[in-house]
């Protein structure tokens, strides 16, 4: 009878009165911390819990030596929480490290994420916040200068267009690039009929060859034009090979004079143009000092004559090591072009004329003399291993 009034008692749900007689927030606080889970882990997953707890330690009954049990009397084993985790958490609250065994309880939960570090170095962001800003500083002043430079060339080229402004002339340089520029563009053309001398004259080669076979087909079909579809045969397989060995000639040619075009003479007009461009702007900053010299003299203005001044000596050290360097290149390239014009030339002619003239013998002294050296038959064709 006393047994289950006991258990019947242990059961009931003890109401809460506005007063707080019988039952208090911090034990419904602490009895739903205790049914959220049987583990330190999972009360420390949910703050609010956390915080209840906080409240229990600060105004609850000292529980040194007692256990919280969930699920009433007589519950699991799994609801009991350890006094000491509670401390633990107490300790955590109050801003103190709890022990190592708890401390790698929390770590080890899957929900747990460790908390940033907040004792960061300042050093290296103000380092990067430096670094940005010497970079942009360096970047907009390059982009200073270059406007600066770009409006000052720009005002002395429509300068010397509408003949407002003066320009600095070298004749003897001038008249050397003129003929240059002349040269070229004739050199260009002899290499453009080269080009279609070569493709003509290779659709003849090929056409003699083919009809050379044919005559050779005929001669063995035909006895009686044999002997004269034979001789036909001999002839335009001689004349093929004459012409294979001219092709060769004149592709040398064709090869030598395009280096000396596209190559050599496009070199020099490289430096012929970066020349115009820095006497251009010799020109600019020269007219922009003589502007500043005419103008007032105060403290300003000396000192941005002096700037002028650094500017324009710069400019004119560009100018004259670029128009040395042209001079220089025009007088190689011209004794260049004579040596080797004077050879292709002359292999050009000789090779023409011995194959005209039907001499096969001179026509391949005349290669074996200038070093043209044939391709073999076929050699053109890529090899079955190159076309894999």
């Amino acid at each position: 009878m006393t047994d289950s009034i006991l258990s019947k008692a242990a059961t009931m749900e003890i109401p809460i009165n506005s007063n707080g007689d019988t039952r208090t927030a911090e034990d419904d606080s602490l009895e739903q911390g205790a049914q959220i889970g049987g583990s330190l882990d999972e009360i420390v997953g949910t703050l609010p819990v956390a915080m209840d707890l906080q409240q229990v330690m600060v105004s609850g009954p000292n529980l040194n030596e007692t256990s919280i049990v969930s699920g009433g009397y007589g519950g699991a084993a799994e609801g009991i929480i350890p006094t000491s985790s509670i401390k633990d958490i107490r300790s955590k609250s109050r801003g103190i490290t709890p022990s190592n065994s708890t401390a790698s309880r929390i770590a080890n939960q899957p929900g747990h994420y460790p908390a940033p570090s907040m004792h960061h170095s300042n050093s290296n962001p103000m380092m990067s916040e430096e670094a940005t800003r010497g970079v942009a500083v360096e970047k907009f002043d390059s982009v200073k200068k270059w406007s600066i430079n770009t409006y000052k060339c720009t005002k002395q080229m429509f300068s010397e267009r509408f003949g407002r402004g003066t320009k600095t002339v070298d004749m003897e340089l001038e008249a050397q690039i003129d003929v240059l520029r002349e040269t070229k563009l004739k050199y260009e053309c002899i290499l453009r009929l080269a080009r279609d001398l070569t493709n003509h004259f290779y659709n003849m080669v090929q056409t003699q060859q083919a009809l050379g076979d044919t005559f050779a087909d005929l001669s063995q079909k035909s006895p009686e034009l044999q002997d004269e579809f034979g001789y036909n045969a001999e002839t335009q397989r001689l004349l093929c090979k004459n012409g294979e060995t001219l092709l060769g000639a004149i592709n040398f040619f064709v090869s030598s004079i395009n280096t000396l075009v596209n190559k050599t003479m496009e070199d020099t007009l490289m430096t012929i143009k970066m020349y115009e461009n820095a006497r251009l702007e010799f020109d600019a900053y020269r007219t922009d000092l003589e502007e500043l010299s005419v103008g007032p003299r105060d403290a300003a203005a000396m000192m941005r004559i002096e700037m002028a001044q650094q500017q324009y000596q710069i400019q004119k050290d560009k100018y004259e090591r670029l128009r040395s360097d042209v001079t220089i290149k025009l007088k190689f390239l011209d004794e260049n072009k004579v040596k080797v014009m004077h050879k292709q030339l002359l292999l050009f002619h000789n090779a023409i004329s011995a194959y005209f003239a039907g001499n096969q013998q001179q026509l391949e002294q005349t290669l074996r003399q200038f070093n043209v050296k044939l391709k073999p038959p076929g050699s053109d064709k890529p090899s079955w291993l190159e076309e894999q």
